[in-house]
């Protein structure tokens, strides 16, 4: 795939097209330094990619987006956080924070191979209703901090009044969502609504122990430990075949 890399910042580029080396498939057509630049690049070369910087003297790369008529996949390469979620509303690929950390950005290599692009969903705004499944990627709000998150990687969510805290790795935002309304679009195969208070990926559970008064106790791969109702107990124990 043909790609330009758009970027104020030379040793960025320089940077990046180091990182890139080890994605043959990924072929570096040409490089931009602002969004004039990279708009008449991108309309003579056509290219099937550009890694585009958002703060640019001039124009942002938001800008030069609008300005396009027809925009290739675009991955985001930028020092701030604060832009994810416009990111995400121009159906961006991928929103990369420098320092581009290599496996982020095998990651959106990956997506864009696989053709996630297009399917990405939003838990922080669930903009539509169709069922979520462990390969979905999410979009993830709280407050300034925003995150693309597999669902595969995260491993439990937690009611916390109106709202649910979500884990992955040493991550735990808060999303305004109801456990209710999340268990209604989450695969029921990978996830598993344990008690009242915690839907649990049932991909990521370390061990399982009896627990008191019939129930279970479930020890989760980040080293939660989540009661399963008695009532749930009996659910679970036949969809794991125990």
């Amino acid at each position: 795939m043909r790609a330009i890399i758009i970027d104020d910042e030379r040793l960025a580029r320089a940077e990046l097209k180091k990182l890139l080396q080890d994605f043959p498939e990924v072929e570096i057509v040409d490089e931009a330094a602002n969004a004039d630049e990279g708009i008449h690049k991108i309309e003579s070369l056509q290219p099937d990619l550009i890694f585009l910087d958002i703060q640019m003297p001039g124009k942002t790369g938001f800008d030069m987006l609008a300005q396009l008529e027809k925009a290739p996949q675009v991955i985001f390469t930028t020092a701030y956080d604060e832009f994810a979620l416009r990111a995400f509303e121009v159906n961006a690929l991928d929103y990369l924070l420098k320092p581009v950390e290599p496996k982020r950005l095998a990651d959106a290599i990956h997506k864009l191979q696989t053709g996630e692009t297009r399917e990405n969903k939003q838990i922080g705004e669930f903009v539509n209703n169709s069922l979520l499944g462990e390969h979905d990627q999410v979009f993830v709000k709280d407050g300034e901090r925003c995150w693309f998150v597999k669902l595969s990687d995260i491993r439990l969510f937690e009611s916390v009044g109106n709202y649910a805290k979500v884990f992955f790795g040493p991550n735990k935002p808060l999303i305004l969502k109801s456990l209710n309304a999340l268990e209604e679009r989450l695969d029921e195969k990978f996830f598993f609504r344990a008690n009242r208070k915690h839907i649990v990926n049932l991909r990521l559970i370390e061990k399982i122990e009896p627990y008191f008064n019939g129930g279970l106790l479930l020890e989760l791969k980040g080293g939660e430990k989540i009661e399963v109702s008695r009532r749930q107990t009996v659910k679970f124990k036949e969809m794991m075949s125990l």
